[in-house]
């Protein structure tokens, strides 16, 4: 359950005052902030704008019972940064819609906006406006991201080439597996998972990074030619790339990056974890294609300490289709498990 608040009066034009003061900006690039009916941002000579956008509603995309404000707030942030590192480009600012329930408290707000402002510390990106409204039903948080890119360099999802090698970032499938453990879908899986396990895995669904600084490498030295961003899952994403490429995919089983934790939480669960990898959203890797004369210099330019990189496919023509070769060696087709709004 999430934690009871104190009540406070809350006020719109005292919250936008608390927000200044407590998020101020030191963005030489911002004009005006918040306070004024827009925001003014001088824009860098040889730059191209990136915006986006996500909305949260809860009971959708969150549950107060199995997540706390900040956790609310700093996976609202990521989600946007995650889409900011998929095009290659600089996140800047932030923006904030939220409408909440009339018999909220304003810690439970401050809370919301301090683990959103956690997440976007780390890249400098400074809150510049947004928006309060009262709700009738449930919270909602809406966060606009806007970032730059060098003119001409922006990752898109539209430029995979049949040949390229596909390759994702870190592990997959850990989120997923860490919000069945909050949910108590799998209940003896939490018994029989080592507490190490356990505290990794939520941790992936509750903090998980943004490679926004990685996603600036591939973009600026030109070495991928695709990229999305994995937030509803590997075997939709993959799709969307694919869709916009007019291209296939070939996908190995055996080459889905997984953590040990997710592997012990299958084995507890008795589920596959190539299953898990395929079908959960919000790990936020980066999932990218890169043409065959660039994989030298991919692994030269990321060699990184810490940083995972792993080959999990190779992009095919179009009428092959989108298909998963497991250990054995045989191919099917792969089917959309991956989370899809409307989807009945």
């Amino acid at each position: 359950m999430a934690p009871r608040q104190a009540r406070h009066p809350l006020s719109e034009f005292g919250l936008i005052r608390t927000l200044q003061r407590r998020f101020p900006s030191r963005d030489n690039a911002l004009i005006r902030g918040i306070g004024d009916d827009a925001a003014v941002v001088a824009m860098p000579a040889g730059r191209h704008l990136v915006l986006t956008t996500d909305l949260l509603a809860e009971g959708v995309h969150f549950d107060l019972r199995t997540a706390s404000f900040e956790d609310v707030g700093y996976k609202a942030a990521i989600a946007n940064l995650s889409d900011v590192a998929a095009m290659g480009a600089r996140p800047e600012h932030v923006l904030v819609a939220l409408a909440a329930p009339a018999a909220c408290a304003a810690p439970q707000i401050l809370q919301l906006y301090k683990g959103l402002m956690a997440a976007c510390r780390p890249y400098r990106v400074s809150l510049i406006g947004g928006d309060t409204s009262a709700s009738a039903n449930g919270w909602f948080l809406s966060v606009t991201v806007t970032g730059t890119v060098p003119a001409g360099s922006a990752l898109l999802r539209s430029g995979a080439r049949v040949g390229d090698a596909i390759y994702v970032t870190g592990t997959l499938g850990d989120s997923l597996a860490g919000l069945q453990l909050l949910s108590r879908r799998r209940p003896m899986a939490a018994t029989r998972l080592p507490p190490a396990d356990r505290r990794f895995l939520l941790r992936r669904h509750r903090r998980p990074l943004a490679h926004c600084r990685f996603g600036q490498l591939l973009g600026t030295h030109r070495l991928a030619t695709a990229a999305i961003d994995l937030s509803d899952g590997l075997s939709g994403d993959i799709r969307h790339l694919c869709e916009e490429s007019r291209v296939g995919a070939e996908l190995h089983t055996a080459a889905l990056p997984l953590s040990p934790a997710l592997t012990a939480y299958a084995k507890a669960a008795g589920t596959d974890p190539a299953a898990l990898a395929l079908q959960g959203g919000e790990d936020y890797e980066l999932l990218f294609t890169v043409s065959p004369a660039n994989l030298r210099r991919l692994q030269r330019a990321a060699g990184e300490p810490g940083r995972r990189l792993t080959r999990i496919g190779v992009i095919q023509p179009k009428s092959f289709g989108i298909r998963l070769r497991d250990a054995s060696g045989n191919l099917r087709r792969l089917p959309v498990t991956s989370y899809e709004h409307f989807r009945s």
